[in-house]
């Protein structure tokens, strides 16, 4: 009798803890052994034991996989995986895998960031605030209210998510230009009716800056204040990708002074934030809990991409989306 696999699924408890782990063993075949926890060394025999790891944004350190000798892959159960401790998964030769071939998260991230701007577009926070005090807002409102239309979107980083993003760019009738460490095909660039520019000169000419960013050494802070004065003052930052691709102290030092029309994030370093964040009392911000990859169906989909990875790889199928 072969002996069962044995697999450690850490799920964070700000995406769902043991009740979302307990879900997403059942998806595995009866030959695992799945253990849930909510943090990886919270069961040490479970991760001495463990040969896959399977994470929902819940850190594994270098400190954990030293404390995993049996440890073959890291799956993460996201197209992220700043998390994981990429660089000693590599020494101790665990490969880390993501999700990002599946497109599992691409159409609600690209539906939450388009909420994010209409919602600063329309000025609905500030709206829906007011009129719950009784006060009627429109005049003091309708000069900050704008459309999307007619105005250039600034995509940085046009993998699947920024695809879906600029696929929609093109029904609000908006400019779609884009930044990214890679420029793209010819034929992509047509498809999505797209055009490359620097990431400074992009940043100069967009009316909406929109991250779809991995987070990486490379990456962190991109929007520094440096380049945050780059922006034109009517224009938006949005955010639904990492926290940390923002420098959240400039950009809430940007917003106070008025340097800049409004930011919508949906992702906060750390998460939760702590409610020292200075950009959650920041003016003409509209933020979100990192709604944008945990609907009912990108959850399904997200469990699926990654049980489905794992299986394969432990009946002896090479991983998909390898990133270590």
């Amino acid at each position: 009798m072969t002996a069962p696999r044995r697999i450690l699924a850490v799920i964070a408890p700000h995406v769902g803890g043991r009740g979302v782990g307990a879900g997403l063993a059942t998806l595995f075949p009866a030959d695992a052994r799945v253990t849930v926890v909510e943090t990886a060394d919270e069961d040490p025999a479970a991760l001495r034991s463990a040969e896959v790891i399977i994470t929902g944004l819940a850190p594994v350190t270098a400190e954990h996989l030293a404390a995993a000798p049996e440890l073959e892959l890291v799956q993460c159960a996201s197209h992220g995986f700043d998390y994981v401790d990429v660089a000693a998964a590599r020494e101790r030769g665990v490969r880390v895998c993501n999700i990002g071939s599946s497109g599992a998260e691409a159409q609600n991230v690209a539906e939450q960031t388009f909420a994010l701007m209409l919602a600063l577009a329309k000025q609905l926070i500030p709206a829906h605030t007011a009129l719950v005090d009784a006060d009627w807002a429109l005049p003091r409102l309708q000069n900050s209210l704008t459309e999307l239309s007619g105005k250039t979107l600034g995509i940085v980083g046009l993998g699947q998510i920024g695809r879906e993003v600029a696929r929609r760019a093109t029904a609000f009738d908006m400019t779609v230009v884009y930044a990214g460490r890679n420029r793209v095909s010819p034929e992509i660039e047509a498809r999505y009716d797209a055009r490359h520019l620097p990431l400074d000169d992009l940043l100069r000419t967009a009316d909406y800056v929109t991250l779809h960013a991995p987070l990486t050494d490379d990456t962190r802070h991109l929007l520094d204040a440096a380049r945050l004065a780059l922006l034109k003052p009517t224009a938006f930052v949005v955010n639904t990708a990492r926290g940390a691709l923002i420098d959240q102290d400039a950009l809430a030092d940007t917003l106070e002074k008025g340097a800049l029309a409004g930011a919508g994030l949906d992702v906060f370093d750390p998460e939760p934030p702590t409610p020292a964040l200075r950009l959650l009392r920041a003016p003409h911000v509209v933020l979100s809990p990192h709604a944008g990859g945990v609907t009912r169906e990108t959850l399904v989909r997200i469990a699926l991409a990654a049980v489905a990875n794992v299986t394969g790889f432990l009946t002896g199928e090479s991983p998909r989306d390898v990133v270590s």
